[in-house]
């Protein structure tokens, strides 16, 4: 009986350019085709995007809504609305129109101007419940996003071939970017290869084995390291075979979120060209004069390079064991 091969969903076939599997921002590199409009969910859509487009899409969706209720307000013709301008250009008419609307979508009514015909009273009315509705979904989307618990880990900006113990290791380092707590983090790192054997392209997936798999509390910086021995993959690989191999080290974080108290994930991604060998990563706290840890997260990436061998042979030798932190 034939062993299934490991696939964590990605798929294994392979053709034509590869692309990153995950971007910076941790989404997947996928793009979907063929969808209708029944499979789109304007909620999901609204909650997960960046706040700089929910604001603009607010803000669309309001001058939308009264620049059509203005129109309808203006076609009714002069006389519509009591105290308008209605000797004035059209565009001035329109004007008014639109700052009418804005004050009944929003039920302000300063009074100054009112509908005056039965036809614009009806108009009113309708755009008043629209406006209580159209608010009412506006705030329960905000409340969605605020609401929604979501991890800030921030990733070193490249992973390191460093000097462990008797050997090397591939190492990055982590740091909750937040204020709040996250409890019992853990890390999965996943190596994916392209094999071009046979003629074929194909793609592999290997999980790594850590150092630490997982810690109690996500206080300070976290080094995650995979210990580069004899059963590790990237054994005896150089610079030139991972990028021979199209090699993405593939991280997926999980923890527990003491303030929403709920899991919260986060994936990222280095690619073969993100990888700085021979260096370490230098210490991102310090201890102040009066005994406290001192964190700074602006120095999650900083490194030191450090003489080592760019491929391991059982022949290697003993190298200084990576400091903590």
């Amino acid at each position: 009986m034939q062993t299934p091969s490991f696939d964590p969903g990605l798929t294994q076939r392979y053709d034509g350019p590869l692309r990153r599997v995950i971007n910076p921002d941790g989404s997947f590199n996928v793009s979907r085709q063929g969808s209708t409009w029944r499979d789109s969910n304007p909620y999901l859509h609204m909650v997960s995007t960046s706040w700089p487009r929910f604001f603009a899409w607010v803000l669309l969706s309001y001058v939308a809504t009264n620049c059509i209720f203005a129109l309808v307000y203006f076609l009714l013709g002069p006389g519509t609305l009591r105290g308008g301008m209605d000797g004035d250009p059209a565009s001035a008419r329109f004007l008014q129109c639109f700052f009418f609307s804005s004050q009944t979508l929003t039920t302000v009514g300063f009074g100054a101007i009112s509908p005056a015909t039965p036809a614009a009273n009806t108009i009113a009315a309708l755009e008043a419940l629209f406006g209580l509705l159209g608010f009412a979904v506006a705030t329960g989307l905000l409340f969605g996003r605020v609401s929604r618990p979501s991890a800030r880990i921030g990733f070193s900006k490249q992973a390191l071939i460093s000097p462990y113990q008797d050997g090397i290791s591939l190492q990055f380092r982590v740091v909750n970017r937040r204020a709040n707590t996250l409890i019992e983090p853990s890390a999965t790192l996943m190596l994916m290869t392209v094999d071009r054997s046979n003629g074929d392209s194909r793609r592999e997936f290997k999980l790594l084995t850590l150092e630490r798999p997982s810690i109690m509390v996500f206080a300070l910086s976290w080094t995650i390291v995979h210990p580069i021995d004899a059963n590790s993959p990237l054994y005896g690989k150089t610079a030139a075979d991972l990028e021979a191999l199209q090699a993405e080290f593939i991280v997926l974080m999980k923890a527990w979120d003491e303030t929403f108290a709920q899991t919260v994930h986060q994936r990222f991604s280095y690619r073969y060209s993100e990888l700085v060998w021979g260096a370490r990563f230098t210490p991102a706290f310090v201890i102040d004069s009066a005994g406290n840890l001192e964190l700074d997260v602006g120095k999650i990436s900083d490194h030191v390079t450090e003489k080592i061998s760019d491929h391991v042979t059982e022949n290697a030798p003993a190298l200084p064991s990576a400091q903590p932190g």
